[in-house]
């Protein structure tokens, strides 16, 4: 193996989801693909929380690079049957306010969710999923070199040259750097950012646990003041001034056997510096304390390994591509747990790149012009990112605010990801590729809904306010009214789905306030949710008429 794995088309660099993923489907694509990594699997991470974004995403990469392997991770009844019983289920997002030693008030609560009917969306075991997709790569032909660490790297007009700590040296065409933070590319062209370019400034501790009970036996509120869901029926997030903890339940239904819950402190660095006085379990259990119903929850929660405890986890890269190589996803840069971004963005991101590369193989030009639209995105997905963390950050002492810029993100990222989903409905009809390049067409690269100005215009007005109260310019009730006027007068925040009720915590549309939508949308609606849903219902039409013919 190692004769043949010493010339090479791509060479990949990390063999996480990313780097496993992408190097399945250059391998399906007919490149010959060597998958290298200092570890092996399986092995810890975290990222395991999934989005409707990230979802819709893997259907189409499944899709349009004939990969169908990649559709198990959006399914917990695909996961059940292809990797097995260890992930969680996952139906909202969720987020519960606390102030010190106060108990959490239920009007302070935010809680959304999709439809069954759509999404049978999943907690995912990192350990599994990532294993699960690199014996995929490995399946159909890349070759892979696990505790092989990276020596050196020579970027050249004419190919790459990576030494292995090892000694074996592999000659490839193009290179992708999915490895993370330690990224070798970009250490050996000096491309972090010195300091990193991002707001959000924010520390982390985290670990895996055991006897971590539902939240929803911590608190005793009146049956009308819970939400429509179990808390621990997906992420919950219980948020503080300049902070928050995540847990992520993989036992909550009844066919998982994993008893582990992910749980995490993520601390805003410029409120909450670094102690050197204190253990990460102590820091961790310090701040449990302060407030009682997180201190119920975590009553009796044991550690499975050690913790991990980071100091600033942005960073940021002055360019993530360039002549024969990529630096991918996390790679490129990273922002912040909070709203599950990295694996939706790392998706994006593949699927970006993919054909890119398939066709410089094809052509023999691996000039940067051509993965231009990479930067673009790249740099893109993390400013938006940036800029919603960092202002919910911000929001989070503040409810009305908080809850205010919650609204803007969740009707902007329902529409984004319909506007996926319909280009895939589209797709799956005639097979034209050109249904996923006209998307890079849009022009606010990396946001949510690229192609609608409206709701740019109000996301960068959302955002300029939240700065605004941040220097003292504005109080938080003023902001919160701002952003929320800005929400109640706009038509295209969907009232079926709970936007437009002030006093409407529970976004957590059902399958008829789907339809509700659909019907207003299509009748009613303004001219981009009309085309979006139009597009939808037509789509899905004509493939419940060919479907018939079939049968």
């Amino acid at each position: 193996m190692l004769d043949k794995a010493t010339n090479c088309d791509v060479l990949i660099i990390g063999s996480g989801m990313a780097g496993s993923m992408l190097g399945a489907i250059l391998a399906r694509g007919g490149a010959k693909v060597v998958l290298v990594d200092g570890v092996t699997h399986p092995r810890f991470a975290v990222g395991e929380s999934t989005i409707p974004h990230f979802l819709v995403r893997l259907q189409m990469l499944a899709a349009r690079y004939k990969v169908p392997e990649i559709t198990t991770l959006e399914s917990i009844d695909r996961v059940d049957k292809e990797i097995g019983t260890t992930f969680g289920i996952k139906r909202h997002f969720a987020f519960v306010s606390h102030r010190e030693g106060e108990e959490p008030d239920p009007r302070e609560t935010i809680l959304a969710g999709v439809p069954k009917a759509l999404y049978k969306a999943t907690h995912i075991f990192r350990q599994d999923s990532d294993s699960y997709m690199f014996h995929v790569a490995i399946k159909y032909g890349c070759v892979p070199r696990q505790n092989w660490r990276v020596a050196d790297i020579d970027l050249r007009d004419d190919g790459v040259t990576v030494t292995g700590q090892n000694g074996e040296v592999i000659e490839a065409r193009y290179v992708v750097d999915g490895s993370g933070f330690r990224s070798p590319i970009a250490d050996k062209l000096d491309l972090r950012d010195d300091p990193c370019r991002f707001k959000t400034s924010t520390r982390s501790l985290f670990t895996h646990m055991v006897d971590v009970p539902p939240f929803d036996h911590m608190v005793d509120w009146p049956k009308e003041q819970r939400p429509p869901l179990r808390w621990h029926d997906g992420t919950l997030h219980h948020t503080f001034d300049r902070g928050f903890f995540w847990i992520i339940p993989f036992d909550n239904r009844k066919k998982s056997t994993n008893p582990l819950c992910s749980v995490g402190l993520v601390l805003d660095t410029r409120v909450h510096p670094k102690p050197a006085d204190m253990t990460p379990e102590e820091e961790f259990f310090s701040f449990v304390d302060k407030f009682p119903a997180v201190k119920r929850h975590f009553r009796g929660a044991r550690r499975v390994r050690e913790w991990v405890s980071t100091g600033r986890v942005q960073y940021s890269s002055k360019k993530t591509v360039g002549r024969r190589w990529c630096l991918m996803s996390h790679a490129a840069g990273f922002i912040d747990p909070l709203f599950s971004r990295g694996m939706s963005n790392t998706v994006e991101v593949i699927d970006a790149v993919a054909w890119r590369i398939l066709e410089s193989l094809k052509d023999d030009d691996f000039s940067e012009e051509r993965y231009e639209y990479v930067e673009r995105l790249q740099q893109g997905l993390l400013s938006y990112n940036d800029d919603l963390c960092n202002t919910s950050l911000l929001a989070f002492p503040h409810f009305k605010l908080w809850d205010a810029i919650f609204r803007v993100w969740g009707f902007s990222s329902n529409y984004g990801a319909m506007r996926l989903s319909r280009a895939q409905l589209h797709y799956n009809l005639n097979g034209d590729d050109q249904v996923y390049r006209d998307l890079e067409k849009a022009p606010n690269t990396g946001f949510w809904w690229p192609d609608e100005p409206e709701t740019k215009a109000m996301w960068d007005a959302m955002v300029e306010t939240v700065e605004k109260f941040e220097v003292g310019e504005v109080s938080a009730d003023d902001a919160a009214e701002r952003i929320l006027r800005m929400v109640l007068d706009s038509d295209l925040p969907p009232a079926a789905f709970g936007y437009k009720d002030p006093s409407n915590h529970n976004l957590h549309p059902t399958t008829m306030d789907l339809a509700r939508f659909m019907t207003w949308a299509i009748k009613d609606g303004p001219p981009a949710a009309r085309e979006l849903a139009a597009g939808t219902v037509e789509a899905m039409g004509r493939a419940a008429l060919r479907r018939k013919k079939i049968g």
